[in-house]
């Protein structure tokens, strides 16, 4: 029900003042920044390695690619409005812009979560089922499979989006930190629990379905683990395990506090939802290609491969010139 205080108008832009009780803004914006680099770097070294090494042409290391795809679209979306804010000064966004960011942005958040799924059961295959492994998870099943979670994911973000694009607009304000979904919601003269509805219920089935999922599917790891006989074989699963579950937390730990939480009754403040959107927006894409690179040992040879490869054609060259 449209609010009777407030005139509807069609809004061109927003403004963004989710930042505007922060008195070091420059700090946290040269922080969002480096950040944000550092995500671009590292998924972009995994995506370099993985595409041009042939032999790393498998299942994992295909997931690990479409991980890194979702982490600099997620990032992006919401980064690049923070820097925009925080260092340009620039808090205005267009009305169609921050409409597609909100989209991408939550495109993103589905479809890593899809990721982590796939991941984890491509994991327990490999360990459970490892004589079969290499005739039930293929190449072609693998893009299979990710094509599904991305055309799912549009699907859905395209009726959210739909929803938040035929909602009445009051005033040109975003309180939040980027242009979200409950962001913009929030934004419209209407009551905004019914429209609340269809992003818990996706939470509820991500949170309470796919996360025990995943956990279920390392807890058979970790069993599994135990029955190796091999210690080299044991310790390189448990490596993976381990760099999975790092993964895993980090993404679902903000979500955890701001979706299940709240609902039991923990009240966050807007400063402590806005902090909590950040952690879990540039948090995990940081640490996604951070644990594929070092714990991964294909990944960490190739890069060490080709730092050294690197280092050798430079020497060479400053000798020629000397």
């Amino acid at each position: 029900m449209v609010n009777e205080n407030f005139t509807v108008n069609k809004i061109d832009s927003f403004i963004i003042t989710g930042f505007d009780h922060l008195q070091n803004q420059k700090l946290l914006g040269f922080l969002i920044l480096i950040t944000y680099m550092l995500i671009l770097l590292g998924n972009g070294i995994n995506l370099c390695i993985i595409m041009t090494d042939r032999h790393l042409h498998k299942p994992m290391y295909i997931l690990i690619c479409n991980l890194a795809v979702v982490d600099i679209m997620f990032s992006s979306t919401c980064s690049t409005t923070m820097i925009s804010v925080l260092l340009a000064e620039i808090k205005t966004v267009s009305y169609y812009s921050c409409i597609s960011r909100m989209y991408f942005y939550n495109l993103g958040d589905f479809t890593v979560c899809m990721a982590l799924t796939l991941m984890a059961i491509d994991r327990l295959i490999a360990i459970r089922l490892p004589l079969r492994y290499h005739s039930i998870v293929t190449n072609s099943r693998t893009f299979l499979f990710i094509f599904l979670t991305w055309v799912i994911g549009f699907a859905i973000l395209g009726f959210l989006t739909s929803l938040v694009d035929n909602l009445p607009y009051c005033q040109p304000v975003i309180r939040y930190v980027f242009c979200g979904y409950p962001s913009m919601v929030r934004a419209a003269c209407v009551d905004a629990e019914p429209y609340f509805t269809p992003t818990t219920i996706l939470s509820v089935w991500m949170l309470c379905g796919q996360f025990p999922f995943i956990m279920c599917t390392y807890g058979v790891l970790a069993y599994s683990v135990t029955k190796l006989s091999n210690d080299a074989s044991r310790k390189q699963m448990i490596n993976t395990c381990l760099s999975h579950l790092i993964v895993l937390f980090s993404y679902f730990a903000p979500r955890l506090v701001t979706t299940l939480l709240t609902r039991i009754g923990v009240v966050l403040t807007l400063t402590e939802r806005n902090a909590l959107s950040i952690i879990a927006s540039v948090v995990p894409p940081l640490i996604n290609p951070t644990v594929y690179c070092t714990r991964t040992k294909e990944i960490r040879k190739r890069i060490v491969a080709v730092f050294f490869h690197n280092c050798l054609f430079y020497l060479i060259i400053k000798r020629q010139v000397g």
